[in-house]
């Protein structure tokens, strides 16, 4: 599912216009990525939580050359999903 068929999928769900429904979903996103952007962490119970990491750095490998290279350090997004949803998608 791509953007366009998110947006179409919300607009059917809520009973909102096409227009409507991405404006939520674009306000939805600009939020997560401001409160990640200030390490807070974003909890939606029984969906998931939305949080950031560090990753330390460290040495890789160029998988073209060969040669050793450093990867700095930086912080990751990470969502860990919650019980509900794990649940709803183990069912049987």
């Amino acid at each position: 599912m791509n953007k366009t068929e998110l947006v179409c999928a919300i607009a059917e769900k809520s009973e909102l216009s096409k227009k409507d429904a991405e404006l939520a979903l674009k306000a939805f996103i600009e939020t997560v990525t401001e409160e990640l952007k200030k390490d807070e962490k974003i909890q939606l119970v029984g969906f998931g939580t939305f949080e950031t990491v560090d990753r330390a750095a460290r040495t890789g490998k160029n998988p073209q050359t060969g040669k050793t290279i450093k990867i700095a350090a930086c912080k990751a997004p990470r969502f860990k999903a919650g019980k509900l949803l794990k649940d709803t998608l183990n069912e049987k």
